[in-house]
């Protein structure tokens, strides 16, 4: 007999089904949200988020494309450290959601992905729909870049399994994970109560630690060294750990190194981060000072061997410098050997498999208020970047000098960089809190910046102004995110960095025609966005307020004072940038 969709039941308010106990658990495990493009395969669970907890803890935020619902709950978890939910629907939504997942994993940030298939049981199948919605192992699509995943089949299992998975998700080294719920189990009625179990019961794992004999050999590395560097990466959100890396820079006078591909974790602007933060390619004082060094701590540094190799030119895997290198992380867990994302291997003299921040306060706790002296010179990064800042063009904008317009404009305001664009400099780096720039897409990905702009504003929409500063290819692939911040009505700033190009690709072609001997002037072919896309009209269309393209410094500046107090009252407003092609200040 031919499955037809089931009649209502004027007694279905009395009932439990085993989606209620699946949503009953995510409730107790504290999401607040849940991003999901609606789909059949769970819509038994969905019926339970909205009829049974009443569309609250976690409420739902609908997206219009399961990647941006992947990328939302990533800006969420890269601004609290804390995991979203997601729902992608059956095979096709969780195919449309992987390439969010991948840079959730490279990213090292908690995410509760929620799939669903089936039925399992092929009796119950609609004809054609739930047959090419059915798969046999839908986690192998995504079990290299998660950190776990399970198909349930019952509601206790289910409640245990996401129980499992949260705890997985939230240990350190974070990342995603992937639970997929049957669509029969999700509907099937149950007959005794499936309790959510008391969760004290199943902490989170406290964070790994170093040895103390490990913390002590550090510490007498530090006491001798001459030239001392910390290269802080990889670092939690809270306002204790990073007054506790300032605590320890103090404490040891080290220099401190940190860089833009990680979020911020060290105020850039303080006396011992001699140097602008790092970016994609070595300067002279970054290669400088790291053969100088004699102990080189690097806290869960991002590729550490590519880091270190590249400054100095060294490319095997043998160690670059003559300083001992300590190297706190536990991102060798992580590895699987399907991804490359590990990097480079790098040559250290004392691996510390702990967690970085763990590790900063033991440190802290051994030295019990002792200091050693201070032995940074050198002028400090920020007299270069007064310069530059006076000598900025006004006309045939830059990246580099929209930079400086856009911080000067926000001066005043508390406000978080979700994202910013290639070309940014680290000259315009002024972070002095946790939450001041969120770091790149780990993944290296396309279209990842307005949904984690969207994501950070959903996290933040009560406490600070947020920026997503992106590429216009970036907007063009991931511009769906924007309807998603309209109806959740958030406040945030979006600007783009308009070359009209996909730029990066513009530099690739060049170097093979360099190398050759072909025409460069041909490296636009296939790379440049023509006719420009009408950005402007995509945001309106959205909910937003949209100003550009805007071309001169004196324009950008007068639309972003009206830009801010649109965003300060609750609004939502994108900025058109047109700057000119390049990544340096020449």
């Amino acid at each position: 007999m031919l499955k037809t969709e089931p009649e209502a039941d004027s007694a279905a308010t009395d009932k439990m089904w085993s989606s209620d106990a699946v949503a009953e658990t995510v409730r107790a495990l504290g999401y607040t949200y849940l991003s999901l493009v609606p789909g059949s395969s769970f819509r038994g669970f969905q019926d339970s988020i909205v009829n049974h907890l009443g569309n609250l803890s976690p409420e739902l935020v609908m997206t219009l494309h399961e990647v941006q619902a992947v990328f939302i709950a990533q800006g969420f978890a890269r601004a609290t450290d804390t995991p979203m939910a997601v729902a992608l629907h059956a095979n096709v939504g969780l195919m449309n959601g992987l390439m969010g997942i991948f840079d959730t994993w490279c990213n090292r940030v908690p995410m509760l992905v929620i799939g669903a298939t089936g039925p399992v049981d092929a009796a119950m199948r609609r004809p054609w729909i739930d047959w090419v919605h059915t798969s046999k192992d839908q986690g192998a699509l995504v079990r290299n870049y998660v950190k776990w995943d399970d198909q349930p089949a019952s509601a206790a299992a289910a409640v245990e399994s996401v129980v499992r998975a949260d705890r997985l998700a939230r240990s350190e080294p974070r990342g995603p994970v992937y639970v997929c719920l049957d669509a029969g189990m999700q509907e099937s009625a149950l007959d005794n109560p499936v309790d959510v179990p008391p969760l004290d019961r199943f902490p989170v794992s406290e964070p790994p630690s170093a040895s103390r004999e490990q913390v002590r050999t550090v510490i007498e590395a530090l006491r001798e060294a001459e030239k001392p560097v910390f290269l802080f990466g990889r670092g939690n959100r809270a306002q204790s750990d990073w007054d506790a890396r300032v605590a320890l820079a103090d404490a040891v006078g080290a220099t401190v190194l940190s860089g833009t591909h990680a979020a911020a974790v060290f105020p850039t602007e303080h006396p011992l981060h001699v140097l602008p933060p790092i970016g994609e390619r070595p300067t002279e004082a970054e290669i400088q000072l790291l053969r100088e060094a004699d102990v080189v701590v690097s806290f869960d540094w991002h590729d550490l061997g590519g880091f270190l190799s590249a400054r100095s030119g060294e490319t095997q895997i043998s160690k670059p410098f003559n300083g001992k290198v300590v190297s706190v992380s536990l991102d060798q867990n992580l590895a699987n050997g399907w991804s490359m994302d590990h990097q480079l291997l790098a040559g250290i003299d004392l691996p510390v498999l702990a967690s970085p921040d763990r590790f900063v306060r033991q440190v802290l706790d051994e030295l019990d208020g002792g200091r050693m002296p201070e032995r940074v010179s050198g002028a400090h990064w920020t007299v270069l970047a007064a310069e530059k800042r006076r000598n900025r063009r006004s006309n045939d904008m830059r990246v580099f000098d929209m930079a400086f317009v856009v911080t000067d404009a926000l001066a005043e305001e508390d406000v978080t960089f979700a994202r910013l664009p290639f070309g940014w400099p680290g000259l315009a780096c002024a972070f002095r809190s946790p939450l001041d720039f969120l770091g790149k897409d780990a993944g290296g990905t396309v279209g990842s910046g307005p949904g984690h702009a969207v994501g950070t504003a959903l996290a933040l929409r009560d406490s600070r102004i947020t920026v997503g500063i992106i590429g216009d290819g970036d907007f063009a692939i991931g511009m769906q995110a924007l309807w998603t911040a309209s109806h959740m009505d958030l406040p945030l700033l979006m600007i783009i960095a308009n070359n009209r190009s996909y730029f990066n690709d513009e530099v690739h072609q060049e170097r093979v025609a360099v190398a050759r001997g072909r025409p460069v002037e041909r490296k636009h072919i296939g790379q440049r966005i023509d006719p420009p896309v009408d950005n402007c009209a995509i945001a309106r269309a959205q909910g937003f307020d949209a100003y550009g393209p805007v071309k001169t410094e004196a324009e950008l500046t007068d639309v972003l004072a009206r830009a801010v107090e649109t965003v300060k009252a609750g609004g939502r407003v994108l900025v058109d940038v047109n700057v000119i092609g390049g990544y340096g200040e020449k």
